[in-house]
């Protein structure tokens, strides 16, 4: 873990900004499908695409957890992939329930993101 103030600051900022990119290469896909015979909507998201930016978060969590502090690697993916989820979400919801969303995203990626950072310390403890 980098003790240098400056260091640990470099580390979070490219996990936030790393995690940020995930979302909006993620968030960029609105397009919906309309079944046919049906009518019902799904989408935007398929689900590779969603495993695809689950395991880039716990990536981020496993780093971040090795070199910062384990509240902050957790915070580092948290906060920003939150905000990012929540500022597309606001702009394209008229029903206003992305803010039940943005709650939703928000528990889960903090509960998430200390499952991973518990894991990473506990693991990376047993080997020494």
């Amino acid at each position: 873990m980098p003790r240098n103030s400056y260091l640990v600051a470099l580390f979070t900022f490219v996990i936030a900004a790393l995690t940020t990119a995930t979302w909006w290469t993620l968030g960029r896909d609105t397009t919906r499908e309309v079944d046919a015979a049906t009518g019902n909507v799904t989408g935007p998201y398929e689900a590779p695409q969603v495993i695809a930016c689950v395991v880039v978060l716990v990536a981020l969590v496993v780093v971040g957890a090795l070199v910062l502090p384990a509240w902050l690697a957790v915070l580092a993916v948290s906060l920003p992939f939150t905000a990012a989820w929540t500022l597309h979400a606001s702009s394209t919801d008229d029903s206003g329930l992305w803010a039940v969303g943005a709650i939703l995203v928000l528990v889960g990626t903090l509960v998430g993101g200390v499952v991973v950072t518990a894991i990473t310390r506990r693991l990376v403890r047993n080997r020494s």
